[in-house]
């Protein structure tokens, strides 16, 4: 695994290799701690393991940040029936307009991949929340990412291409992946926790 350190005071950062189980840097050295591409994941059965190691490297009111597996993904089936080149002109509309048409018409899950419990570990987000909060962690956000298109290059290309578009969708995406609903069939959740404060001090 990977690390990268930034140093106070310096504009340079530094990499370091290590294990994620037993990462080389002690315990609350950083204020901020992310584990993203689906690291916790594929821990597999150590997946507890990492993000509470990665947990204890944060300080006292600091934050974790974790990218965890939910479901196989999903997307709108609206915005899936649709021709690529028509959904720039779509998402110049008001993003309310857009989001109407893709309530009425649902999501549609993507295929399941083949189970393997052994190599990768997937999460309820809301169990992962139960049990950082039964640690003293307080989760403030869960965001299902990108549930209204996917990873559907065909039709992302395009709207990456028109900057008013792009930002409608990112104001789409992140409008669906703020709903509960859509949290537990997400293939990626993002959770950010804020780290137990130190207890206060009796004079």
């Amino acid at each position: 695994m990977l690390r990268r350190v930034v140093r106070e005071g310096h504009g340079q950062a530094e990499l370091v290799r290590g294990d994620g189980l037993r990462p080389p840097f002690r315990p609350h050295a950083f204020r901020e701690v992310v584990a993203l591409g689906n690291a916790v994941g594929f821990a597999g059965r150590d997946a507890d393991r990492l993000w509470q190691a990665a947990g204890r490297l944060v300080t006292p009111a600091g934050r974790l940040v974790l990218e965890v597996v939910a479901g196989p993904g999903e997307r709108s089936r609206y915005l899936g029936r649709l021709p690529p080149t028509s959904l720039p002109r779509l998402l110049h509309a008001p993003v309310q307009a857009v989001l109407t048409r893709v309530d009425r018409e649902g999501f549609v899950s993507e295929p399941s991949r083949k189970a393997d419990p052994g190599t990768f570990r997937r999460y309820d987000p809301f169990s992962l929340t139960e049990s950082l909060e039964a640690q003293g962690w307080g989760v403030d956000e869960l965001l299902a990412v990108a549930p209204a298109l996917g990873a559907d290059p065909e039709r992302l290309e395009p709207l990456e291409m028109d900057p008013v578009a792009w930002a409608r969708l990112l104001e789409l995406e992140e409008l669906l992946g703020r709903r509960e609903e859509r949290l537990r069939g997400a293939a990626a959740v993002l959770l950010c926790a804020t780290a137990p404060s130190p207890p206060k001090r009796r004079d």
